[in-house]
């Protein structure tokens, strides 16, 4: 099919991009030509570093900062370990109830740090008394979005760090996220790009409390100089958080991300929760305004409707992105007939 100027070869029914993200064609290409060139030993590893600047440059456009405050990884978790590492003996972190474990498991795997959960929809009134907020813009397992405005304004009021991982937003849901203190994301879903890509926003006066728990060569200020022997001389910026990067996903993520940049988000963002508010009002719902959903529905059923989905929660979880139609909510309806 065609959508948003490009090609897809997406099934009818395809509602797992919270889970999987389809390329466009061209993405795909572009990786098939890279596995091509690996096959006949034509690649070089310097080949792939251009990759890595396009990637870069694409996500810092969506989030609307500068390239030099963002690190790539190979995923949100091992990107928040940057953070939670970091984090003195003593620090309390508050968190949402439920969120994904990439976003908490790094700060309670830190012995020295305490983590308290509460409901989403009261996580701005309880930031005082805390130090750091890590939360996800948007809820994986049912979509749910953050109130960022009440959020930022509540941590600024009590000193509180914030880390937002916008991994179910970013792609289809246009962000003003630079006042963060760190903005994680991983790749393969709404962003389109194979697994193994991932990007951290480190806000300029957040560097100093961000620990490169992965240090490596490749995040020195120039990689290729720093590939054999000490002292430690790591990046000037974000990048001295980078990760060697996984080269075929980084091929995959700099077309993906510079096609999305070039989109419309606020168009995306219509279409998408368009889609999914039909749902919801076609099943007698009141309208979310999210791309996800969670159904209490069997899961045996919406298969046999010919959907693909994913369970989270005990629930069956659907999400709309570029590719999707209004056909794909009428094979959902089936399953409720």
């Amino acid at each position: 099919m065609r959508a948003f100027g490009t090609d897809f070869a997406v099934p009818p029914g395809y509602l797992n991009t919270p889970s999987v993200g389809i390329p466009p064609a061209p993405v795909a290409a572009a990786v098939a030509e890279s596995v091509e060139r690996w096959r006949t030993g034509a690649t070089r590893p310097g080949e792939f570093d251009p990759y890595v600047a396009r990637s870069r440059a694409g996500f810092a456009r969506l989030l609307g900062v500068e390239p030099g405050r963002v690190a790539i990884g190979a995923s949100a978790s091992q990107l928040v370990a940057n953070v939670a590492a970091g984090l003195p003996a003593g620090t309390r972190v508050l968190a949402a109830e439920g969120d994904f474990t990439s976003v908490t498991f790094p700060f309670a795997a830190n012995p020295g740090v305490t983590v308290t959960e509460v409901p989403l929809e009261l996580l701005p009134e309880r930031v005082e008394g805390h130090d750091v907020v890590a939360v996800s813009v948007v809820q994986s397992a049912d979509g749910r979005i953050a109130d960022l405005p009440a959020l930022r304004a509540a941590a600024e009021a009590a000193g509180a760090a914030v880390l937002l991982d916008a991994t179910q937003a970013v792609g289809w849901l246009p962000l003003d996220v630079a006042w963060a203190d760190w903005v994680v994301a991983a790749g393969y879903k709404w962003l389109l790009s194979p697994r193994g890509c991932a990007w951290l926003y480190v806000r300029p006066d957040a560097g100093a409390r961000t620990r490169p728990v992965a240090a490596n060569w490749y995040a020195g200020e120039d990689p290729w100089t720093t590939v054999y022997g000490l002292p430690l001389r790591l990046a000037g910026d974000a990048r001295a958080f980078d990760l060697s990067p996984v080269w075929l996903a980084q091929v995959g993520a700099a077309a993906a991300l510079e096609y999305l940049g070039g989109l419309d988000l606020a168009q995306v963002r219509a279409h998408n929760t368009g889609l999914a508010d039909l749902l919801l009002e076609k099943l007698g719902q009141p309208p979310r305004g999210t791309a996800i959903v969670s159904l209490d529905a069997d899961p045996a059923r919406v298969a046999a409707a010919g959907i693909v989905s994913s369970v989270r929660g005990g629930r069956v979880r659907v999400g709309f992105h570029l590719y999707n139609t209004a056909d794909d909510v009428e094979r959902v309806l089936r399953a409720f007939e």
